[in-house]
């Protein structure tokens, strides 16, 4: 059995739904724990994007096989590097997430995911396979994970030419199907291409 370890990009924590957690008389359950600074880190990145990373996880949880004493999933995050999705977080983790911003030009996100991604290529050994859930068409994860896993990073190749909500819709498909997506090497990959159909509804049952 191929040994994987998947990296999840985060969600937005300047949107609605950021906002409406951050707000200082909110009073909904998920925005009291956050408060006392008990939240698991996937569970906030879940609320914030409720399909997307919600089907990132669930797929990478379903699907990990790591390495012994290696985490399975990780999330990359603005300003701390790769945070496994257990990690409990508070309101001020959150607020700093929001100050930080996913760009090559910001050092706060660099430095730290580039110290985090050497640190986790020494633990693995070369035939481990490190996927990326998240853009593969833009350089802002690609060109930093490139330099620490270069060969062994892999991307799902239904990504090509969709739309966040397409992916969400699709990693959450196969997360409950129990049917693991096609990977391909980033390195070199096309990562561009025509939108494909929209996913066909589901049946209900």
């Amino acid at each position: 059995m191929t040994q994987r370890v998947f990296l999840l990009s985060p969600a937005s924590c300047t949107g609605k739904r950021a906002q409406q957690l951050l707000r200082a008389d909110a009073a909904f359950e998920l925005a009291l724990r956050l408060r006392d600074g008990g939240v698991p880190l996937g569970e906030v990145f879940s609320f914030l994007s409720a399909l997307y990373f919600r089907g990132k996880l669930t797929y990478a949880t379903r699907f990990a096989a790591p390495p012994a004493a290696c985490p399975g999933v990780f999330v990359i995050t603005p300003n701390r590097g790769l945070v496994v999705p257990e990690t409990s977080v508070g309101l001020d983790d959150l607020r700093g997430f929001a100050r930080g911003s996913i760009d090559l030009d910001d050092r706060r996100y660099t430095a730290p995911l580039a110290r985090a991604t050497a640190a986790l290529r020494e633990t693995l050994s070369r035939d481990v396979e490190v996927v990326l859930l998240g853009s593969i068409a833009t350089p802002k994860y690609v060109e930093l994970l490139l330099r620490a896993f270069a060969g062994a990073l892999r991307f799902p190749s239904e990504f090509v030419g969709r739309g966040d909500m397409s992916r969400g819709g699709i990693l959450l498909r196969a997360a409950r199907a129990g049917v693991e997506l096609d990977y391909r090497p980033l390195d070199g990959a096309v990562r561009h291409g025509p939108r494909p159909a929209k996913l066909p509804r589901e049946a209900r049952t």
